[in-house]
């Protein structure tokens, strides 16, 4: 059964990183999405067919992604569920041309490396799971909250506020994906599901604000590897999942922090790019970014109205 759930943690992540890219490309070519017009910014999401391909595919992976927690570990499905990053990595790539950029390759490999040493700590057995403590999921929740207000507020203070935001999204959601799992075994842990809808809301507004202020590595990718990399250190800290023993313990210490690294890659690699809400009024370089701007949404206006 431990398969067959891993197996469709790997589908699912593939799901969600395609609805992501989708949402991404879509988002960036609106107008720009306000937490003072709610409302109008849904109805700018929600009336757009490309963004809502996206969000239905990404509804499809989290489905099987729950189907997967129900008969799987949490730290395996989301170390599992890491690759899907790849073809995030891939789609983005394709879409923008030109060179690389390096940040971004060392988060891919990174990545990929975590995935290779957790395959390889399979071979030392596979954890089992309890259901965790009322008191340890509070405690994690409160501080993935608490990680998430930080990073909201960073990114109101820095350029890269798509990395900051995607971070932020990838904490909440890896609170609402730890909360999940402590759903499963019924009865008084449903009173969870409510926290788990309000997180996964949370993750969904600050991600869909910094898909209009970062590539979708720096802001899906970010979010991505973060919601897998939290959930496996809670794995083994609230629901006692083992690490193993002797070198399949160390695969698996290693294979966290590469995806923590990876994470940390992927969100260096937009430090550098200027986003339109991030410059002064008035100079030449809210001109040129402006222009640019509207030349995307041009594109993308022409290209649905050929569709």
């Amino acid at each position: 059964m431990i398969a067959l759930g891993l197996a469709l943690a790997v589908v699912s992540a593939l799901a969600l990183n395609f609805g992501y890219y989708r949402q991404h490309h879509a988002a960036s070519a609106m107008p720009p999405l306000t937490l003072r017009h709610p409302i109008a910014s849904l109805r700018l999401l929600f009336t757009n067919l490309h963004w809502l391909v996206g969000m239905v595919t990404g509804l499809a992976g989290w489905v099987l992604y729950v189907a997967a927690l129900a008969i799987a570990p949490l730290s395996l499905v989301q170390a599992a569920s890491a690759g899907g990053v790849g073809l995030l990595a891939l789609l983005s790539w394709r879409a923008a041309g030109g060179r690389r950029p390096r940040t971004e390759v060392l988060g891919i490999v990174l990545a990929t490396a975590g995935l290779a040493l957790l395959a390889a700590s399979l071979a030392g057995g596979h954890p089992t799971s309890d259901e965790g403590t009322w008191a340890g999921v509070a405690a994690w929740t409160a501080a993935s909250i608490a990680a998430a207000s930080g990073l909201t507020f960073w990114a109101l203070r820095r350029r890269s506020r798509g990395a900051a935001l995607g971070l932020a999204a990838g904490a909440l959601y890896a609170a609402g994906d730890t909360a999940t799992k402590a759903v499963f075994p019924g009865g008084a842990h449903l009173v969870l599901i409510p926290t788990v809808l309000c997180l996964h809301g949370l993750a969904f507004v600050a991600l869909q604000l910094g898909f209009q202020r970062g590539s979708p590595l720096e802001t899906a990718g970010t979010a991505t590897l973060l919601t897998n990399a939290l959930p496996i250190a809670a794995g083994t800290i609230l629901y006692g999942e083992s690490l193993g023993s002797g070198i399949f313990a160390l695969f698996r210490l290693l294979a966290f922090a590469s995806v923590v690294a990876g994470a940390a890659a992927l969100s260096l690699g937009g430090a550098g790019r200027t986003d339109a809400r991030d410059v002064p009024r008035g100079t030449a370089a809210e001109t040129s970014v402006s222009d640019t701007a509207v030349r995307r949404r041009t594109r993308a206006g022409l290209s649905s109205g050929c569709a």
